[in-house]
């Protein structure tokens, strides 16, 4: 069981919870995963298993897309329905104040990442500094929101759809929003659509999952190492190139397969299995940094 898992997360359970309940199912301690949801949150969950947690490094940039519902008029000390909830008595703007103060929320900008968040402070994550009640102060970050667009605005529910940078906190979008409209808001629904390349509708419930496993069928839902990272080059290589790999030593790439100076390139066997990611040295020759 090596290689890529995509798991349509479900509302109520954190990503970690995922991550056991994968290692049961496929009997393997070696679980990764590509970006964490809130146990809020629901949708796209990208897990590597096996040897492919070798490769989870390459993808720290990926874009993800969301599916949001922001609720205008409230606050929580989490910036999200899960916190502690205050109404408060702010009157709500109308709506094309309210569509143009989403302007200041599109391209790059500094966020400050929410208090109770994973973001660590001395080594200690800033939510389990909040639970006790200790004050945090988190940096701000520049991320990069490349899209939003408005589904929806009916009284005080906001629907937005969001293609943003990694490390992008989507309650944190919703709260600041309130904060410039005067009236307070929370995130009251997270669904992540897209990772990268990857798209829910590819993905599986773990309840799906457990019934391919039930029936020896697990192998079905994995994508292959082989098949992952599809955006860095490839080239096969013989038996005897491929021993010279797997010992460390460089191995130069044909300029009719390799794009001359293509940072990364995958060294494949002759049955197509991964065999190294090559890292650039000069152009056409690559030092074997990720051997498997």
């Amino acid at each position: 069981m090596n290689g890529l898992i995509l798991i349509d997360k479900a509302g109520g359970c954190t990503s970690h919870d995922v991550v056991n309940r994968w290692r049961k199912l496929a009997g393997t301690k070696r679980v990764g995963h590509l970006g964490t949801l809130d146990p809020m949150a629901t949708g796209l969950l990208v897990l590597v298993t096996g040897t492919a947690t070798r490769l989870a490094q390459f993808y720290g940039k990926s874009e993800k897309t969301y599916l949001a519902e922001i609720t205008l008029g409230a606050v929580s000390d989490t910036y999200d329905a899960e916190g502690e909830i205050i109404l408060l008595d702010a009157a709500l703007p109308p709506a094309d104040t309210i569509l143009a103060a989403l302007n200041e929320f599109r391209g790059k900008l500094l966020q400050t990442p929410p208090p109770v968040s994973a973001k660590k402070i001395g080594g200690v994550p800033a939510y389990k500094l909040a639970r006790q009640k200790i004050a945090v102060e988190l940096t701000p970050v520049e991320v990069e929101v490349k899209q939003l667009a408005v589904r929806s605005l009916a009284e005080n529910k906001l629907a937005i759809r969001v293609t943003c940078t990694a490390g992008t906190y989507i309650r944190s979008i919703a709260h600041d929003l309130g904060q410039r409209l005067g009236c307070g808001a929370l995130l009251s629904c997270l669904r992540r659509t897209h990772a990268g390349e990857y798209s829910v509708e590819q993905a599986r419930t773990l309840d799906q999952l457990a019934a391919l496993a039930s029936e020896q069928r697990l192998a079905e839902a994995l994508i292959p190492i082989s098949q992952m990272l599809p955006d860095i080059p490839s080239e096969h290589f013989d038996a005897v190139i491929e021993t010279h790999i797997r010992q460390g030593r460089d191995f130069r790439t044909s300029p009719f397969v390799v794009p001359p100076g293509a940072p990364l390139v995958k060294a494949l066997s002759r049955s197509g299995d991964l065999i190294a990611i090559g890292e650039l040295k000069i152009p056409n020759l690559y030092h074997p940094g990720t051997v498997f």
